[in-house]
């Protein structure tokens, strides 16, 4: 089963906005990037507060909001199979190489962008016991 494990929220002041979940719910800033990026961790989901100017996968306008959702799933290459097969596009995709995390980018459904991957601060999936 895929785990909600990272939300990306794209804010106009992301120190600003970084503080707020710090000072209001408790979060963590685990990482700063150098792209003015700020990873936030509660222990199990990452938040990624990012900033207007970076650029989104897609091509399409930066707003502020809930830019797009990211799930980690026990089995990368089933789940994109899966997603591709279900008519979702890969639109991008950022490597292991980066110290944060790696995703791959796909477009489903009403234009929505959904990530599969693995982030900073976030829990693994755990072992489920078979019924």
């Amino acid at each position: 089963m895929a785990k909600l494990r990272h939300i990306a929220y794209r804010a106009t002041d992301p120190d600003a906005t970084a503080t707020f979940f710090v000072n209001t719910l408790e979060m963590n800033i685990v990482q700063r990037r150098k792209n003015g990026a700020i990873d936030l961790t509660d222990g199990t989901i990452n938040i990624t507060v990012l900033p207007m100017a970076s650029a989104m996968a897609s091509g399409t306008e930066n707003r502020p909001g809930v830019n797009h959702i990211g799930f980690t799933v026990a089995d990368d290459d089933k789940v994109a199979r899966a997603m591709e097969a279900a008519g979702a596009r890969q639109i991008g995709a950022i490597g292991s190489s980066d110290t944060a995390h790696y995703e791959l980018k796909y477009e489903g459904p009403d234009g929505i962008v959904i990530d599969i991957g693995h982030w900073v601060g976030t829990a693994p999936i755990e072992a489920e016991a078979r019924v």
